[in-house]
């Protein structure tokens, strides 16, 4: 048949401005352009694909130019938090490698200056909290060598004598010592800072606040620049004001114990009958207060004590009896129920003299004769058993029994005598006869009460000082020796939850001292034995704690007083062998207080 023809137009000229060629063919237009068709459908996909690929080439690329900007984004988000060590450690030769290089070394700035200000805010703790001396220089040498990258540094203070002391030299210097010190002194001497650059060295003069010199502070081994110069002055001067602020606290420390020293010296001085009191006290409270803190069973396991809670109870102790310069000597030392400055005794026996003349006299006799009468020999004889009975009675004691209290009234009752003008007396006036019948001890109420306001007097005189934080305690502490648990101590009454432990240690301590003193005037000194007997009836009685009264004897603190402080004698023999099985030792006499 015939063939079917298709034209069109195609967008092609001869030349500019002349009619479109017309394509004709033969076949159908969609066969002649099939392949196109095909084509346009492949390279769709073609170029679909080439723009994906692109995509990611690009992509990649974009990646990989940005792990720089994220490390260092990473790297300043651990700085922000702190993290000084943080790098970025970035490799190459484009831009980025040199921000990170610049990164890297400002953290490591950064992270060098935070450094040395840690360490000198450690030096700058220890100048304000150190109370060692000895620690507190090397933390100041060992700081001054961080912060200027020194190996070498030294530490010279003035002795008493204005000569340098070398305190501390730390590193290992190349340079010979003796050339280190000579050039410390040099810098003393020129009173500002040496640095020898040749020898490496910085000499820093340390001034205190008031201006003084008190050392010199020496660094070798590194360059130190100016930055680094001005911070080890500053140092040098911190130093210096820190150093000079210990020595002063040292020396009013020593003012003060010296003192307190004085104050101990002049009550023991003041009574040869107690000059052991004051100083065997407070070393008897540390003995309770060391096995209280130790204890590992009983009521004071969980307790302890600080070394400043410690030195407040020392003081405490040293002080305790400070009101005993106010109590009159005659009181204080009274031996005898009717001594006051002199023993009265001795007058109530001239009386009785007196009595026997008179006897004598009225048997027609003189004062030196005897009469045969037997009478007169029997009025003599009572005459002198009840002399001998009332000396008897001037003797203090434990315990004094009322019919030998009424027998001293009937002796009063029963005598008198003229005096020279030729009066009747009485042979005992009734203050006489109040101390002959004193139950305990020697002392009457009246002079009991000035005895016992010695308490008061101590607590008055301790609150008048202006005492550091640390010793605002010693007055009560102090003014509790004399209370009792039950609250029928004095001066203030006050019951167990009232008392400080600490108050309870010394109160236990002053009982026991006074039980065991062999240098009381009234009594001898006590074996161990009975001191214990009568410090746990103190303890039935709501005198003394139970509970330091329990670790008293459970840790046989008693037992190491004993050996070192009390005399063989006293020291029963049961508790000789146990101290030998304790290994506390055997009694010393030559071991005593000095």
């Amino acid at each position: 048949g015939p063939l079917a023809t298709e034209s069109w137009e195609l967008f092609l000229r001869g030349h500019f401005g002349s009619e479109a060629w017309t394509f004709s063919v033969s076949e159908p237009r969609s066969s002649v352009l099939a392949a196109l068709d095909h084509f346009r459908t492949v390279f769709a996909l073609v170029a679909l694909g080439a723009l994906l690929l692109v995509a990611l080439a690009t992509s990649i690329l974009v990646r990989r130019s940005l792990v720089p900007v994220e490390i260092l984004h990473a790297a300043t988000q651990r700085m922000a938090q702190r993290d000084y060590a943080a790098r970025a450690n970035l490799v190459g030769n484009d831009e980025l490698a040199a921000l990170g290089a610049s990164f890297d070394e400002m953290a490591a700035r950064i992270e060098r200056h935070l450094g040395v200000m840690q360490r000198l805010n450690g030096v700058g703790a220890a100048l304000s909290n150190e109370r060692e001396l000895d620690h507190l220089v090397r933390s100041i040498v060992e700081g001054a060598k961080f912060v200027t990258d020194a190996p070498v540094g030294a530490l010279y203070l003035l002795d008493d004598a204005d000569r340098l002391a070398r305190s501390l030299l730390s590193g290992l210097p190349d340079a010979n010592e003796a050339t280190l010190i000579a050039l410390a002194e040099r810098a003393l001497a020129a009173n500002e800072t040496q640095h020898e650059r040749a020898l490496e060295t910085l000499s820093m003069p340390m001034r205190n606040h008031e201006g003084s010199l008190i050392g010199v502070l020496q660094l070798a081994g590194a360059a130190f620049p100016q930055s680094d110069r001005s911070i080890a002055e500053s140092l040098a001067s911190q130093t210096a004001t820190a150093l000079t602020k210990d020595r002063l606290a040292s020396e009013f420390r020593a003012l003060f114990e010296g003192l307190i020293e004085l104050i101990v010296h002049a009550i023991d001085e003041k009574s040869p009958y107690t000059g052991q009191h004051c100083r065997r006290v407070p070393l008897l409270t540390e003995l309770i207060a060391d096995a209280a803190c130790a204890a590992q069973q009983g009521a004071l396991k969980e307790f302890t004590l600080s070394e400043a809670e410690r030195y407040e109870l020392r003081i405490a102790a040293l002080l305790h009896d400070c009101g005993k310069v106010t109590t009159p000597v005659h009181v204080q030392d009274k031996a005898t129920k009717l001594e006051a400055i002199v023993d009265r005794i001795e007058l109530v026996d001239a009386r009785f003299e007196i009595l026997r003349r008179d006897l004598l006299l009225l048997a027609g006799a003189s004062v030196s004769a005897r009469t045969d009468s037997g009478e007169l020999e029997v009025r003599l004889a009572a005459l002198d058993e009840d002399r001998e009975f009332l000396r008897r009675a001037n003797i203090g004691g434990e315990f004094m029994e009322p019919a030998a209290q009424a027998h001293v009234r009937e002796i009063a009752a029963r005598y008198a005598f003229r005096d020279a003008a030729g009066a009747e007396r009485a042979l005992l006036s009734d203050e006489e006869i109040e101390n002959l019948t004193i139950s305990r001890g020697t002392l009457n109420a009246r002079e009991r009460e000035l005895i016992n306001h010695h308490v008061t007097a101590s607590i008055h005189m301790l609150e008048r000082l202006p005492y550091p934080r640390s010793l605002r305690g010693v007055p009560a502490i102090a003014g509790a020796h004399h209370e009792r648990m039950d609250g029928r101590g004095y001066p203030q009454g006050l019951v167990r939850n009232q008392i400080s432990l600490q108050g309870r240690i010394l109160g236990l301590a002053d009982v026991f001292e006074a039980l065991t003193a062999k240098d009381r005037p009234y009594k001898p000194g006590m074996p161990l034995r009975r001191a214990l007997t009568i410090l746990q009836a103190m303890c039935d009685e709501g005198h003394v704690d139970a509970d330091l009264f329990e670790l008293f004897v459970r840790e046989k603190v008693y037992l190491t007083y004993a050996i070192e402080y009390l005399d063989p004698e006293q020291i029963d023999d049961e508790f000789l062998d146990e101290a030998v099985q304790r290994g506390l030792g055997v009694p010393n006499d030559s071991r005593r207080i000095a």
